[in-house]
């Protein structure tokens, strides 16, 4: 069960979303999360990037919507203090779960709340570290030894597990305008849990789709949904005010899938 969690944390991804050279400080992209085996549509996620004016990201705002419209979840990261190991707060309101990291000026800490127990938290581990969202910074600068072929290490931070997990990374796939990249888990026990990947454009290094274990859970907030996010097209300038409205928006529990 450690392992099989160790691998939904890699998305959560949630992963990450691109940056593409737009003059704005917000930009707006959505995520379709489907199914992985039926193909039915769970749900949406709605992402509005600041960024600096060198395009380097500052601040995400993550809100997630069943497919009636109704928010049940909201992330918001802040890559100011690590862009490869963000602070960050997930929270999903059908359950109660929420994990994520915060930085501190003395120390730093990971937490975790699951359904019906207290909130639970550990010294962040010391060391070179990849947690959530930052996994598209660490694609980004490590982009020359993946289309190389090499298996790059990275180390990533499971919020869940208030631990930290070694991970291999590869190219499998190259066509198309895309490249399509492997995440197992080090050593022999990467090869008996599911492996998570991921498709990127080639031309601008834009995340283009998420298989495997989400970092998002069922409505009881036991298991970790298996799914393909698809985000089909590239940001845009977000609307004026939109980052305060998804900031404010009410979650309310919903059916995801339903």
């Amino acid at each position: 069960m450690v392992s099989r969690i160790a691998a939904a944390a890699v998305l959560g991804l949630a992963l990450a979303l691109p940056l593409p050279a737009y003059a704005q400080t917000e930009v707006l992209e959505t995520g379709l999360a489907r199914d992985y085996d039926t193909g039915a549509l769970l749900y949406r996620e709605l992402h509005v990037l600041r960024r600096t004016g060198d395009g380097s990201p500052q601040e995400r705002l993550v809100l997630y919507r069943c497919e009636d419209g109704t928010a049940f979840a909201r992330k918001r990261v802040d890559y100011r203090g690590s862009p490869k190991a963000p602070s960050f707060n997930f929270e999903d309101v059908r359950s109660g779960f929420s994990e994520g990291v915060v930085r501190g000026a003395s120390a730093s800490e990971v937490f975790v709340r699951r359904p019906g127990a207290e909130r639970l938290q550990a010294p962040l581990p010391a060391g070179a570290l990849v947690a959530d969202a930052g996994f598209d910074q660490w694609v980004r600068a490590s982009w020359p030894q993946l289309v190389a072929g090499e298996r790059v290490p990275m180390r990533f931070l499971v919020p869940s597990r208030l631990a930290s997990y070694d991970f291999k990374v590869y190219e499998v796939e190259v066509g198309n305008g895309q490249r399509r990249f492997r995440l197992r888990l080090g050593g022999l026990l990467g090869w008996f849990v599911p492996y998570i990947d991921v498709v990127y454009a080639e031309a601008d290094r834009r995340l283009l789709r998420f298989e495997g274990l989400s970092n998002l859970r069922d409505d009881a907030g036991d298991d970790n949904l298996k799914v393909r996010i698809d985000f089909p097209t590239p940001p845009t300038p977000a609307a004026a005010g939109e980052w305060a409205r998804f900031a404010a928006e009410p979650l309310r529990a919903c059916r995801v899938g339903a």
